[in-house]
């Protein structure tokens, strides 16, 4: 195989902490590969000696694919290699070292009802189940991942004492039943070379040379049992990105990177500046924009590919012009021989996709999702909003009143309610002379009679406005501890989307035939990857296509609004770059005027994309000085 020399100075790198910077495109897997075969054919290294781990099973599997395919001698060697993820080397150390088996795994299904038994336990009334199971397993996962004190954490699913009391039950049951998570396969591993220094010298005796893929990626923990595995020869091989550390939401820090060299006194480094991907234009517009980050490696990266096409930068009015645009350059795309697997739509988050797959599905366009989208008519806002509606249209489901009728909050008790059936005259006898609940009652009884008059639409900002929901959707957001505003959003996209729909049957229907697409839609996903790929910027990292379209560029979305601190914004920054580095040959970045009606501002990012191109501190390509900028 052909390696540039900035390749091959990192495949023949000797002993010692070597640290290789591998920019987008610039052939990292390769440099991964080419060193494991280097060090077997030409320092003699025993196959069994050599580590390689990285982040996902597809990733460890392709690196040892690549391994065996690069010649003959590859296969007698790539079974004595270790090829693994960071969990399965760790368990597999455990497994040694405790006899643990596939029974002492918690499956994620059991990790997650017995969190649902402590959440009600404490008596929490959660509206969004699945989205705070979510939260919470994650706040879990960042304490343990990055060996956090947990008095001094603070939790955003929950108060601080609420979640300290569910951590601690958690833990305390998982050590009674002998199981294990899959966060708990990094601390294990971590004690257990803390405690029995003895056992941690048999592993570094076995693995002598260790190479670390994707090391933007690591959090803390797996970087101190990684520290600890490589001493005392410190022959660690790091390959990474620190302008592509997109996950710091799993515990991710891309400062561990700039540390490294700290950590290892006498780290060689080598930058990986050549991109074979992305045409000329998309390097240098990607480089503009990343470049605005202060806490990063500066490097010198160039293009093999000749000028390309420039960046397509367009304005629409709203989300539905810009999908409609997207479909008619579709349809020429596909006229002119195009392949629609050769093309993606990203998105800052997956609920950003509903207008495009809604009118992708309308159109029947064939699509393939990265991940399963998440149906925004299954959220409980959007369930709120049809059961006000399907009870001024006459239903009298006891669920349906249980749902609604204290939202916003009118201090009707569950004893009120009957078995199966409701009506409005059960209420009003069973609170018989109380004046103050009959008139609360015969309010909501008149607020019924007008939705059933109005579009659905309209019956979403009564709903909101009139009847109060709006007032709900605020006392919850205090009591989750969010912010309003990310309720309020959720309400917005749901009323816009009933927006052309004169009555509620009209819209039931179009919302019956988009969920059993979107299911539809998975289920073929599962079997064969066809269409259009519709992706968040999280989910398509490693990947690339002829043709990427980033969508809803505007601020708020991209950066996102949550982001506030200096490291958020420069972890929108880098997001926006993985991105725009998954295109070969066309890049077009799309925004809006308006959205919900409301005015939108083009992203802050696209003002880098103005600015002449400067030379980046380096002497060149894969030349480089050793300390983060």
């Amino acid at each position: 195989m052909n390696y540039n020399q900035e390749q091959i100075e990192a495949i023949q790198h000797g002993q010692g902490p070597m640290m290789v910077l591998a920019g987008p495109g610039s052939g990292k897997t390769s440099v991964i590969t080419g060193r494991t075969r280097y060090l077997i054919d030409e320092l003699q290294v025993a196959p069994s000696s050599v580590l390689v781990v990285t982040f996902t099973k597809a990733a460890a599997r392709q690196m040892k694919e690549r391994f065996f395919a690069m010649d003959q001698s590859g296969i007698h060697h790539a079974g004595q290699v270790t090829f693994g993820t960071f969990h399965g080397v760790f368990y597999g150390i455990l497994r040694w070292a405790y006899g643990f088996s596939g029974g002492n795994i918690l499956s994620e299904e059991e990790k997650r009802q017995m969190l649902k038994g402590y959440i009600y336990g404490h008596g929490l009334e959660i509206t969004d189940e699945n989205e705070f199971l979510d939260n919470l397993t994650r706040e879990i996962s960042l304490v343990k991942n990055n060996k956090l004190d947990l008095e001094h954490f603070y939790a955003v699913s929950c108060s601080a004492s609420v979640f300290r009391c569910i951590y601690q039950s958690y833990v305390k049951k998982c050590k009674e039943m002998h199981k294990l998570d899959f966060d708990d396969m990094l601390v294990y591993c971590y004690e257990l070379f803390v405690e029995r220094p003895d056992i941690l010298k048999k592993w570094q005796e076995k693995f002598r040379y260790i190479l670390i893929d994707e090391f933007q990626d690591i959090n803390q923990i797996q970087y101190e049992i990684m520290k600890m595995l490589a001493a005392p020869e410190n022959n660690l091989f790091i390959v990474g990105d620190d302008d592509q550390s997109i996950y710091r939401f799993r515990g991710a820090k891309p400062e561990i990177m700039q540390q490294f060299p700290k950590d290892f006194p006498g780290t060689k480094t080598v930058c990986l500046g050549t991109n074979y991907r992305c045409t000329k234009a998309i390097v240098e517009a990607s480089a503009k924009v990343i470049g605005a980050n202060q806490h990063r490696y500066k490097k010198t990266l160039c293009s093999t590919r000749g000028e390309g096409d420039a960046i397509s930068i367009q304005l629409f009015e709203d989300e539905r012009q810009e999908s409609l645009a997207f479909l008619k350059e579709m349809q020429e795309y596909h006229e002119q021989g195009g392949i629609y697997e050769e093309v993606a739509v990203l998105f800052r988050t997956n609920m950003g996709a509903r207008v495009l797959v809604e009118k992708l599905v309308e159109y029947n366009l064939p699509f393939q999702m990265k991940e399963m989208l998440p149906n925004l008519y299954e959220h409980w806002i959007a369930k709120n909003f049809m059961t006000y509606m399907n009870m001024a249209h006459g239903s009298r489901n006891r669920n349906d009143f249980l749902q609604i009728m204290n939202r916003p909050n009118r201090y009707i008790s569950r004893e009120s309610l009957g078995e199966r059936l409701m009506s409005f005259e059960d209420l009003y006898r069973f609170y018989g002379e109380k004046r103050w609940m009959i008139e609360r009652i015969e309010e909501w009884e008149m607020d019924l009679r007008a939705i059933s008059r109005m579009t659905p639409f309209a019956a979403i900002n009564y709903i909101r406005k009139s009847v109060g929901y709006n007032d709900y959707l605020e006392e919850y957001a205090g009591f989750r501890q969010i912010k309003a505003d990310e309720l309020f959003e959720v309400a917005d996209e749901i009323q816009q989307s009933a927006k052309g729909y004169e009555t509620l049957e009209q819209w039931q229907e179009h919302i019956s035939k988009y969920t059993e697409k979107l299911k539809e839609n998975f289920r073929e996903n599962m079997k064969k990857q066809e269409g259009i790929v519709i992706s968040t910027l999280h989910s398509v990292k490693g990947l690339e296509y002829n043709k990427v379209y980033l969508f809803d560029v505007n601020e708020g979305i991209i950066p996102y609004h949550k982001a506030i601190l200096d490291t958020d914004l420069e972890e929108e920054r880098r997001m926006f770059y993985v991105g725009m580095t998954r295109a070969r040959d066309n890049l077009s970045i799309w925004m809006v005027k308006k959205r919900f009606d409301k005015k939108q501002e083009p992203s802050s990012f696209l003002r880098e994309l103005q600015k002449p191109q400067t030379t980046e501190s380096e002497k060149g390509a894969g030349e480089f000085h050793g300390k983060p900028h």
